[in-house]
């Protein structure tokens, strides 16, 4: 019986390969998990690929007035959210005003020569009429008195006064009608329009658009950023003077490695996480994949290419700037230019 059961027992060495056997099967299952874990990671990495190296932008827009003067309002602050609108600043109108009023006074004076003209053109017109009546009659009597010549009821100087009646008036048409279209240019009508009104009428519109030019309003809706300004401070035309933050289109830009370009296509969604909202995922959807980037090896010199070299063994992937559209600001979630954003593309959806 002792013996029986003694054989029945494993023995130390039966046991061990036991162990030995369940070691490696456990070791073998653990390999191949890590591989499939790591297959399957790897094809998610490339087939969504994931960027930290990316950033919330926005477009910048420097508003500068049209006309030069000093600020007398500045009813804005910084960082104030501004609708499309408002009033940013005013530059001093009066010189302007002035301006204003003096072309409209010119407009009136304007159209009181042009009145004038008008009447000068119609009593010269006048004249030219009665002109060419004088010349109907003078023509008529000579023509009446030549044959009446040959039978000596006229004498010959009468005819000769006739006929010198009758040049006479045919300068004095000419005269006349030449004072009617130098009175016309005068008044300068071509068609419909009249050029001298035509000319103080924009005289004019140009002083009111310089009037409206002191006042600047936000043109979109947007938020003031970097104000150093105060009234009182000289506004140049045409240079900058409050800078804007464009509230209508946010987007970011993330710079992807050149390997998962192949994976990335405009309009495939994106989940972007931005560091101020940890916890709050944003959508967006891939607008453009860029196409250029700077570089200085490649770059001409003298008209030939200029390729520095290079002792580098390992080649690291560019990054190109991927550009993402973002939704709506939320108001609870405000995007701020700059701010540093996660994204991860997740293909068509």
């Amino acid at each position: 019986m002792a013996e029986a059961a003694t054989a029945a027992k494993p023995s130390v060495e039966d046991r061990e390969r036991a162990r030995r056997l369940v070691g490696r099967a456990l070791g073998f299952a653990i390999v191949g998990a890590a591989l499939a874990v790591g297959g399957y990671v790897t094809r998610l990495y490339y087939l969504y690929p994931r960027t930290d190296d990316a950033y919330v932008r926005a477009n910048i827009v420097g508003v500068a007035p049209h006309v030069s003067g000093p600020i007398v309002s500045l009813p804005i602050r910084d960082n104030q959210h501004v609708p499309a609108g408002q009033l940013l600043f005013v530059v001093d109108p009066r010189p302007y005003q002035a301006a204003l009023d003096r072309a409209e006074a010119e407009l009136t004076l304007t159209n009181l020569r042009i009145k004038a003209l008008e009447d000068a053109i119609q009593s010269a017109h006048a004249r030219q009429l009665r002109l060419e009546a004088d010349a109907a009659y003078d023509r008529q009597y000579l023509h009446r008195i030549e044959p009446l010549l040959a039978r000596h009821f006229v004498t010959a100087n009468d005819v000769y006064n006739a006929r010198s009646r009758v040049e006479a008036d045919a300068a004095a048409i000419a005269s006349a009608r030449g004072e009617v279209g130098k009175a016309q240019n005068e008044l300068g009508q071509y068609g419909d329009i009249n050029a001298r009104r035509k000319a103080a009428e924009a005289a004019v519109y140009d002083a009111k658009l310089n009037v409206g030019y002191c006042s600047v309003t936000a043109p979109f809706d947007a938020w003031v950023t970097n104000l150093n300004i105060a009234v009182g401070q000289y506004a140049n035309e045409g240079r900058e003077v409050v800078s804007l933050v464009d509230n209508r289109a946010w987007y970011v830009m993330a710079n992807f490695r050149e390997d998962f370009l192949a994976q990335i296509r405009p309009g495939m969604a994106a989940q972007v996480y931005l560091r101020p909202y940890p916890e709050h995922p944003f959508r967006g959807v891939v607008q453009g994949v860029g196409w250029a980037l700077y570089q200085d090896n490649g770059a001409s010199v003298a008209g030939l290419p200029q390729v520095a070299p290079t002792l580098n063994w390992v080649r690291l992937s560019q990054r190109f700037p991927v550009r993402i559209t973002m939704g709506p600001n939320d108001e609870r979630f405000p995007f701020r230019m700059g701010a540093t954003a996660v994204v991860t593309i997740q293909g068509y959806r």
